[in-house]
């Protein structure tokens, strides 16, 4: 499997993202560059996931710049499995194996990689979610269920269901009403 890097169109509003996917001689690193707009505005993320071997999230850094202003987080979990932000515990997502950043389709490949489900089964996970532009961090209950070889049915506690076509990678290529695959 190649390394693969891809650009993906934003369907809700304008906006776009380079995305690259590089295996690394600790597991994985997810990277990319999101230009949208949010509330009329535009708004500017850069970010790098680090993952070990088996796709658990070892460490997020974000930037995030709008208005002219820039602000950057950095995420990680600890080994008790409590996530840190800047070095603070945050108590609500204790135990998340995932991140699940809301202004990309990039981080849906964690689990889908890391739970490398057979075509009919399903998983439930609970991810640490970024939301933006808030940058509000909270659990979001999620499931992921494999209904065909490249396709995932992805629903999340506030109601919402997709169904995600992914590449050989576990990268999305069309994630309906959110995000489609250029190259």
């Amino acid at each position: 499997m190649t390394d693969p890097a891809v650009i993906w169109r934003c369907l809700f509003r304008p906006g776009m993202e380079h995305f690259a996917l590089r295996e690394t001689a600790n597991g994985w690193e997810l990277a990319g560059t999101v230009i949208v707009l949010a509330d009329d505005r535009p708004l500017l993320v850069a970010y790098r996931v680090e993952c070990n071997g088996d796709w658990h999230t070892r460490n997020v850094e974000l930037s995030v710049t709008r208005d002219g202003n820039q602000r950057t987080l950095s995420l990680h979990p600890t080994n008790e499995g409590r996530w840190l932000l800047d070095g603070q515990p945050i108590d609500a997502v204790a135990g998340c194996i995932d991140v699940d950043l809301g202004v990309t389709p990039s981080t849906n490949a964690l689990p889908i990689r890391r739970l490398n489900l057979a075509v009919g089964e399903s998983a439930d996970v609970t991810a640490t979610w970024v939301q933006f532009p808030s940058l509000e961090i909270r659990p979001l209950s999620q499931r992921y269920t494999r209904i065909a070889e490249h396709r995932y049915r992805y629903e999340s506690d506030t109601g919402f269901t997709a169904d995600l076509d992914v590449d050989d990678a576990g990268v999305v290529t069309t994630y309906p009403g959110g995000w489609e695959r250029v190259e």
